[in-house]
């Protein structure tokens, strides 16, 4: 079965090597899909399906949409969207949006905890429906904004993993959209008929949040150098600890001045003792002793 347009087969190649690279689905899986009815969550649902279908090995996706309690929300849409192309779905409804305006302070941002909200109810429905991993629709524009929200907000240097486990151990996250861009996943949505749904919310699109801040910056360098967003996204891949000022990652009082006579101690070849040369001398079946 080939794939049906060029964008189709862009996504599947991305969202393939993601997988593999991580690790995230193996045989016998049975995939839970975040869907909010957003562009990217859509665009994950469609291309996990296509990939199932080809893919080597087996496994089973439930699409399951968390029901924040807006009344506007159009979750009959989602549910008769699922229906039409045959996939199986679970809708949640919470209310979540009732919650974060008992608990938020007039004029903070809701999207975090809801985020954290949302989460749990998803863990939760997990168990229920035996999921053996959690596909979030986070693409690579989501993870290069977070390094910029983490770097220039929280005073770290962090982003989002590709692949977690829960605290608790009994839940995987995985993103297979790491490395597709928000445009592409728009486009390849637009380009299935799938219904965009806005969540909302009264603080979505708000413009003054510091993500939409991240993203406009984001756009405006990569009008100006193009590629740049690319090279971000690389770098979080390309990390030099070293080069880095956590003292967790390089102890000063294992820092050692360079010798003039050779490489510093810390990086000065560990020769073996003759014992550990001869027990690794039996496992690789050939002789390894000093004088060989």
């Amino acid at each position: 079965m080939g794939y049906r347009t060029e964008l189709e087969a862009r996504l599947a190649k991305k969202t393939t090597t993601a997988i593999v690279e991580y690790q995230m689905i193996e045989d016998g899986d049975r995939v839970m899909v975040g869907l909010s009815g957003g562009k990217d969550s859509w665009a994950l649902l469609q291309v996990l399906d296509i990939l199932r279908q080809r893919a080597p090995i087996q496994f089973s996706l439930v699409a399951v949409n968390v029901d924040s309690g807006y009344k506007e929300y159009k979750h009959d849409l989602i549910a008769s969207t699922c229906e039409a192309r045959g996939w199986e779905y679970r809708i949640e409804h919470t209310g979540i949006g009732q919650t974060i305006e008992d608990i938020l302070d007039d004029g903070a941002t809701p999207c975090s905890l809801c985020a954290r909200l949302r989460r749990g109810v998803l863990y939760r429905i997990g168990k229920e429906v035996g999921a053996t991993k959690i596909a979030l629709g986070h693409h690579a524009d989501d993870f290069i904004e977070t390094l910029l929200l983490n770097l220039f907000f929280a005073g770290a240097l962090k982003a989002m993993p590709a692949k977690l486990v829960s605290d608790d151990g009994a839940h995987v996250v995985i993103r297979p959209l790491v490395y597709v861009g928000e445009e592409e996943a728009r486009a390849y949505t637009k380009e299935c008929a799938l219904p965009i749904i806005g969540c909302c919310c009264p603080a979505c699109g708000d413009l003054s949040l510091q993500r939409q801040r991240a993203k406009r910056l984001l756009m405006e360098l990569e009008r100006e150098h193009p590629g740049v967003k690319q090279s971000m996204l690389k770098a979080l891949g390309n990390v030099a600890p070293r080069h880095l000022l956590d003292t967790r990652l390089n102890p000063p009082g294992e820092l050692r001045a360079r010798r003039t006579d050779g490489p510093p101690q810390s990086a000065q070849r560990q020769v073996p003792a003759p014992s550990d040369l001869r027990v690794l001398g039996v496992l690789c079946g050939r002789s390894l002793a000093p004088d060989a």
